[in-house]
């Protein structure tokens, strides 16, 4: 697997999630009101999907964001990203994306794609500065509170 093991800096690492993961998973989660919300039995229950791709960036055994995002065919999709607060703005997130790229580029994907609270400009920014273009707009998609997704797409060419 070309993330695990793969290091950010001296510090942090990108590995492949595992089951005992989940409670630590959890909690970053809780601290992201912007991320989608899935239960820790969901986080649990991933790695048995079939075309999941579930990697964390990991500080000195502290576990401080998480990737979760899946293959069909050429196309992916990162469904959901969060950093633990302390650890924003570091490059985590940043280092967890490129190694889901790679390694989705690396199974066959030419086209990423993603929703985003249309609310999250943060994470808008930070999609768009990895190289996603917003492609369109889902009214209702999200709830408590209700509002649009934004649609982003990334071509994986070269």
């Amino acid at each position: 697997m070309a993330a695990e093991g793969q290091s950010l800096t001296a510090e942090v690492r990108i590995r492949r999630f595992r089951p005992g993961d989940a409670e630590a998973v959890a909690k970053i989660m809780e601290e992201s009101p912007e991320a989608a919300k899935w239960s820790k039995e969901s986080y649990e229950a991933s790695g048995g999907w079939g075309g999941v791709l579930a990697l964390v960036s990991e500080t000195q055994g502290e576990l401080g964001g998480v990737l979760i995002g899946r293959q069909v065919a050429d196309e992916g999709e990162i469904l959901n990203l969060a950093v633990r607060q302390a650890n924003r703005r570091r490059g985590e997130g940043g280092a967890l994306l490129e190694a889901a790229l790679v390694e989705l580029k690396a199974g066959g994907v030419t086209h990423v794609y993603l929703e985003v609270r249309e609310s999250n400009s943060a994470a808008i920014g930070f999609y768009v500065g990895h190289g996603f273009s917003k492609t369109g707009k889902r009214k209702s998609y999200y709830r408590d509170p209700e509002e649009a997704a934004v649609l982003l797409e990334k071509k994986l060419t070269g």
